[in-house]
């Protein structure tokens, strides 16, 4: 298991990607989603991000809190866009792309709603970023991290134009206080790369979700850190 100060490993959901998926029933699938976020998340990641735009809210909070009960409590649950959700299924924070709900907006209104004990004081807000402005104006808006990328090429973030490299992962990790996660084709072969640029974690898809071996993954990952 990771260590309190190791870099932060994030698994982003896909449902659409996973193996087999497109043919099976739709409860099938979400099944077959959550046994791979609990194996995930048994091995170490610590941060599971649940980005199923396309759920229904009804299915999507169903999905939450059954990752929430399968998961190790130091486990954190984030969800896409989706605050209703966030705030009835009992995630642990959300997370902003660029056409979401703005930033300011949504941590402004997480503390108007504090309260004593566990709840929305304690949610993360998290962006997504893909500049050195976007990261700043999200820390400057009250987030709690920022995702930058793609730091690699990737096919699922080839829409946000050429790999933005480990330079300017770097000036990012320089420039913002927060803490930044890479995302965007990162592999077990070039993550270490991220963390020497300064990156407090990783964020992906495929490393996670079409391991074999997620414990001997995590491992890999932080050997020799």
């Amino acid at each position: 298991m990771p260590q309190a100060n190791s870099p932060l490993l994030c698994y982003v959901t896909d449902l659409r990607a996973l193996a087999g998926a497109p043919q099976m029933a739709a409860a099938e699938g979400e099944r077959g989603l959550l046994d791979v976020i609990e194996r995930v998340a048994a091995a170490g990641v610590q941060w599971i991000q649940i980005r199923e735009k396309d759920l229904p809210a009804a299915r999507l909070a169903t999905l939450v809190r059954a990752a929430r009960r399968q998961c190790p409590p130091s486990a954190r649950i984030v969800v896409n866009d989706r605050l209703d959700v966030v705030l009835s299924a009992g995630a642990d924070g959300i997370h902003l792309g660029e056409m979401s709900l703005p930033p300011a907006g949504v941590v402004a209104l997480l503390r108007e709603r504090k309260s004593p004990g566990p709840g929305p004081e304690s949610l993360l807000v998290g962006v997504s970023t893909h500049s050195l402005d976007a990261a700043r104006a999200a820390e400057l808006a009250g987030a709690a991290y920022v995702f930058f990328g793609p730091v690699f090429e990737t096919p699922s973030k080839r829409i946000y134009g050429a790999p933005q490299g480990m330079e300017r992962l770097a000036e990012v990790c320089r420039r913002v206080r927060i803490p930044v996660l890479a995302i965007g084709g990162i592999t077990a072969a070039n993550a270490r790369q991220c963390f020497a640029a300064g990156a407090a974690g990783i964020a992906a898809i495929r490393l996670f979700q079409e391991s074999a071996d997620p414990s001997r993954l995590v491992r890999s990952l932080l050997s020799e850190l």
